[in-house]
């Protein structure tokens, strides 16, 4: 049984996505409206961390209190688009670790290419969320995930904006293990493996690059 296929429908990540899908949303705005779209996915994502108590004294009393249980988390991006996602996740869980894995796409084979990976010690240990904004062909997020697994990952999840039906089929085929979560699920992909009707390149809107 593969592992769930969540959409994180909140309103507010509903109305944010939509300006965010908008031609003419500025490169200021969409850059703003992803920070505060991924702390909200995070608070999502992470609603089922396991919590143990610690002893604590308030102003008025000693009391036995929840904290998380375990290692940090380590959130994996996938350069350079999941830095969008990453920076408003620290901002909800600033001492969370981090990985950066460097793969772009060849436009001509849709096939991920590695340039740079960096992560935590003791990935078997940690929770691993990675992030980034569109799983269309799922090609990057599985080269990602295959590398983290490499490294003693065992517990990871997937983080995105948007999602293609044939990228969840293809990720699902090859990473049945790993949930994914996802603002939304589009139509399908175009011809040159974008999704629709998607929001473009989000690091091009991101970065405000072409």
């Amino acid at each position: 049984m593969p592992a769930p296929f969540t959409i994180i429908d909140h309103p507010l990540i509903q109305h944010k996505l939509t300006i965010m899908r908008d031609k003419q949303t500025s490169t200021a705005s969409f850059r703003r409206l992803l920070r505060e779209i991924s702390l909200l996915l995070c608070y999502e994502v992470t609603r089922d961390l396991t919590l143990t108590t610690k002893r604590i004294e308030t102003p008025m009393q000693k009391m036995d209190a929840p904290t998380l249980e375990g290692k940090k988390l380590v959130f994996a991006s996938i350069l350079r688009a999941g830095n969008g996602l990453l920076e408003g996740m620290l901002d909800l869980v600033p001492a969370a670790r981090v990985a950066h894995i460097g793969l772009y796409r060849d436009h001509d084979t849709l096939e991920p290419v590695e340039y740079y990976f960096k992560a935590p010690e003791k990935l078997e240990d940690r929770l691993v969320i990675v992030v980034d904004p569109m799983l269309a062909t799922s090609n990057s997020a599985t080269a990602a995930i295959e590398k983290l697994k490499e490294r003693g990952a065992k517990q990871i999840r997937f983080l995105c904006l948007l999602a293609a039906p044939e990228g969840v089929k293809k990720f699902r085929a090859s990473q049945p293990d790993v949930p994914i979560y996802t603002a939304a699920l589009d139509e399908c992909l175009n011809e040159k493996g974008y999704i629709m009707p998607g929001l473009g390149d989000a690091g091009d809107r991101m970065y405000g690059t072409k």
